[in-house]
């Protein structure tokens, strides 16, 4: 009777870890849900005026919050992600044949993003760290 060696984890390999492109399309999806989760807030606190310039002036001093600075520099972060990566499906979609180059075009817009994300990091952080201070 013939047994199996029993299989250790080294002879699966190495588990998958996702492709470029699988990670830009779940990025795409969670910022785009982080975005409009920030437009629902927006339009609610937005609507605030409606009860009186009391609420509305309570709402906007949470704004002055270090915390809520920090959340709004994820949400500049995922807008620019966003708006970098909709540029490329965008670029794709009218030109098919850049299909072919989706991996350099993927990893421009990476670099892009992380380009343009250290300086408004560094800008927002700044004036985060000012209002921590203070």
């Amino acid at each position: 009777m013939a047994t199996r060696a029993r299989k250790t984890r080294s002879d699966y390999g190495r588990p998958y870890l996702g492709h470029e492109g699988q990670w830009s399309w779940i990025l795409h999806r969670v910022t785009g849900t982080a975005v409009i989760l920030f437009l629902f807030v927006h339009i609610v606190d937005t609507a605030l005026v409606g009860w009186g310039p009391e609420a509305y002036d309570k709402v906007v001093r949470a704004y002055h919050n270090p915390i809520v600075h920090l959340l709004e520099l994820g949400l500049v972060l995922a807008l620019l992600y966003h708006a970098l990566n909709g540029l490329k499906i965008t670029l794709i979609d009218f030109f098919p044949r850049l299909a072919r180059h989706i991996r350099p075009i993927g990893r421009a817009t990476a670099a892009l993003f992380v380009l343009a994300a250290i300086p408004t990091a560094a800008i927002m952080l700044k004036q985060t760290y000012d209002l921590w201070r203070a």
